[in-house]
């Protein structure tokens, strides 16, 4: 190997290793995910009981016989109480907010997917496609330090520092809970979630001891490079399952003899159950050029993404005509959950000039607001500042 490519690979290791890469692409998938489920739940809280509780249709013993045989996880299936039930779904909704706000994201984001693995594999036929991308996302979303910016965490990590209570409390909670759960052999269907959970829990409480008592020493340095190389393994999965998702999506629909020639939109356009508003969608699907356009279009953007990732420019465009034609499948078609799941896997190849500036519009716009306001000014906290240690 020449010098030059020994320096180019030296480079490239380094960086791996001692940087989590894309901290504003994880945290704005994270927010995003965070918030599609949170509103999905708040969205269906008067139907919960139908949907995943007692009194729907797929009763909690069809729900244990199909756990039994596929070996999924869902603690719904721990018992058939409604009062758990309702815990479980009361975890859901919080875990999902404090995943927005990014608090204690290391420890949130394993109560995240067990929310979201509880309720989904309860009742396996309430759902869509944007439900799996939620799925898959919750569980990749544990690997991953996303909360280095725009998180409570990041705001921890700026003041000064003070003795953490509430993270050894937490975790102190959390493994008698998982201690009790495994004693008694609910820790869900399958060893995986078991060995998972424990060993997310060992990690978290090693992170903290190395950190409290040796903050400079090598097992540090080296937590954090395994704590990197395990993010940025998370993040290059999350990006390839999104070019998977579209590629599989584009290469189906080339073989529908509707997409062929042109007329698959037309027919959800004319279904009452995918028009929310009827009379705009019979005015789109009046228009037999713009359905055939918006057809051949959504194929070759579905095809042609994951082949524009090496080109910047083309990746961005579309890369905005995908979060577009999702906005208006949410508009049309009256799917919005699915829609939101997709952009949020989308935000993850956007530009991190773009998301910088994004933030620092919206930090301007809030100081506005409180310049404006009554709110004291002690209150008004210097969020533009950068974390000086990275978190998440």
């Amino acid at each position: 190997m020449k010098p030059a490519q020994e320096r180019k690979l030296a480079r490239a290791v380094q960086r791996v290793t001692a940087t989590a890469l894309g901290p504003y692409q994880s945290a704005v998938v994270r927010i995003g995910f965070g918030a599609t489920w949170l509103l999905f739940l708040l969205s269906e809280f008067p139907n919960r009981h139908e949907l995943y509780g007692p009194d729907g249709p797929w009763s909690w013993e069809m729900g244990k016989e199909l756990i039994a045989d596929n070996n999924a996880f869902s603690a719904l299936l721990w018992s058939d109480s409604t009062l758990w039930f309702e815990f479980v779904y009361g975890v859901g909704v919080l875990s999902s907010l404090l995943m927005v706000v990014g608090w204690r994201t290391r420890t949130v984001s394993v109560l995240f997917m067990i929310g979201v693995l509880s309720l989904q594999n309860r009742s396996i036929f309430v759902g869509d496609g944007g439900d799996n991308v939620v799925h898959l996302m919750a569980v990749y979303l544990v690997m991953t330090r996303c909360a280095q910016v725009w998180s409570l965490d990041a705001r921890r990590a700026v003041l000064p520092s003070a003795r953490d209570r509430t993270g050894p409390v937490l975790w102190s909670v959390l493994g008698a809970l998982l201690f009790v759960g495994t004693l008694v052999g609910r820790a869900g269907g399958d060893e995986w979630i078991t060995v998972l959970l424990w060993g997310v829990w060992t990690a978290q409480g090693l992170w903290w001891a190395v950190n409290r008592y040796a903050p400079d020493s090598e097992p540090r340095t080296l937590l954090d490079v395994l704590a990197n190389l395990v993010h940025n393994a998370a993040l290059a999965v999350i990006m390839a399952e999104v070019c998977v998702i579209y590629a599989t999506a584009g290469w189906y629909k080339i073989q529908g003899s509707r997409w062929q020639d042109g007329t698959a939109l037309y027919y959800p356009l004319n279904l009452d159950y995918f028009a929310p508003w009827p009379a705009l969608s019979g005015l789109l699907a009046s228009g037999g050029v713009v359905v055939m356009l918006l057809t051949y279009g959504t194929v070759i953007v579905q095809v042609a993404f994951p082949f524009t990732l090496f080109n910047r420019r083309v990746k961005n465009v579309l890369l905005v005509i995908m979060m577009l034609e999702h906005a208006g499948i949410a508009v049309l078609l009256g799917l919005p959950f699915f829609s939101l799941a997709m952009i949020a896997a989308d935000a993850v190849f956007l530009p991190t000039a773009f998301l910088v500036g994004l933030g620092a519009l919206v930090v301007r716009r809030r100081d506005r607001l409180l310049a404006g306001s009554a709110i004291p000014s002690q209150f008004r906290r210097r969020s533009e500042e950068q974390p000086r240690t990275l978190v998440g």
